[in-house]
């Protein structure tokens, strides 16, 4: 099983990071349609919400249907001053370095039996403290680099030359409490830092964990209200989850969860739009391949040409790239057959400065 988008979980402890966890990773063991497993006790992968890929399994009747795959990594809590050794400290941040995107979980509820680390509830003051901390942890990380760098720079290193200024940008902005991805760096300038694996400069998604009670109106909500202007002041984007609900909804079966849900007025569970929110986060899109033997989703980046595309099934089809033959995932349906697809001359041919779309389904021509 291969996973596509991997969120790393962060937060302080008490905020529910934990019991979204155990939910998140329980729905990846309902959802499964082959063995699930947790990699590691802090790893669990669950679906990717999308009706699409059992659809075209349902037309194809394929041995195997394979649907897209998140990976979610949870870590121990943060507190203030983790960078300094306080709680459990920030070796745990390790962990996350190679995600894709962070789901930072906030505490927008009051609950008088769960204590909270600073003594009170505020949704904004928390969001501080992690940023702060993890723009702490990326300064660490950076000022050893810039260091070493220094050196090479001074023994007269072209390439050290040109990384120091880099270097000295990003460390500059992280001793203001600045994340990297707030400094618009070019493309050039974020392939320098990419072996730093920095965790500030990869988007985040507030996730703002509501009392059960709030989940049909959570604006209503001061906290979460608060929250989310934070959020929106810094370009992020928010979602509001009962990670409570989401616990009860896991341990249900599929007509159980969708009455409960339904009582509650929500037609899905928020894992799901966690997972669209992270997807338009980082602008994933799926496409599809389809036949007798696999239906299987795969994801790209919009804006991925064919080739690339095809490279993520083998990378002999990328070298080898002859043409893409192309139908959507609408035309399909519709036509309900592939026949009936060319018959309509709904099935294109396209070459290698194509752009894949969201729900294209793809037959890659190759020669290698």
């Amino acid at each position: 099983m291969s996973t596509n988008l991997q969120i790393g979980i962060v937060g302080l402890p008490n905020v529910g990071k934990s019991t979204l966890f155990n939910a998140i990773t329980k729905a990846g063991a309902e959802a499964a349609n082959f063995p699930f497993c947790t990699i590691e006790p802090n790893v669990g992968v669950v679906e990717v919400p999308d009706h699409r890929i059992y659809e075209l399994a349902k037309m194809f009747q394929p041995k195997k249907t394979t649907p897209a795959f998140t990976r979610f990594v949870d870590i121990a809590g943060l507190v203030a001053g983790a960078s300094k050794g306080e709680g459990l400290g920030n070796q745990f941040l390790s962990h996350i370095r190679e995600t894709d995107a962070i789901a930072h979980v906030v505490r927008c509820f009051d609950d008088g039996n769960i204590t909270h680390v600073e003594g009170s509830v505020d949704p904004v003051r928390d969001m501080d403290i992690i940023n702060t901390e993890l723009c702490l942890a990326d300064l660490e990380t950076v000022d050893k680099k810039k260091s070493k760098t220094a050196k090479l720079a001074q023994a007269g290193i072209k390439e050290a030359k040109t990384v120091l200024p880099v270097l000295e940008k990003v460390y500059t902005a992280l001793q203001q409490g600045i994340p990297v991805r707030k400094l618009d760096l070019s493309d050039d300038e974020l392939e320098i830092l990419k072996e730093l694996n920095l965790i500030t400069v990869k988007p985040v998604l507030y996730v703002l964990n509501t009392a059960e009670d709030d989940i049909a109106d959570p604006t209503a909500n001061p906290y979460v209200k608060n929250a989310a202007e934070q959020a929106e002041k810094e370009g992020a984007l928010w979602v509001p989850i009962s990670a409570e609900i989401e616990e009860e909804v896991s341990e249900l079966d599929e007509t159980e969860a969708r009455a409960f849900l339904s009582d509650l007025g929500e037609t899905e569970p928020g894992l799901n739009r966690l997972i669209r929110s992270a997807y338009s986060l980082l602008g994933l899109i799926n496409f599809f391949t389809v036949g007798a033997d696999e239906c299987r989703s795969w994801t790209v980046h919009s804006g991925t040409k064919a080739p690339k595309a095809a490279g993520k099934i083998h990378s002999d089809i990328e070298r080898g790239f002859i043409r893409a033959e192309i139908t959507t995932y609408d035309d399909l349906i519709r036509c309900g057959s592939f026949n009936a697809v060319r018959e309509k001359g709904l099935l294109r041919v396209e070459g290698k400065d194509y752009i894949i779309q969201d729900g294209d389904i793809a037959y890659f021509r190759f020669n290698v």
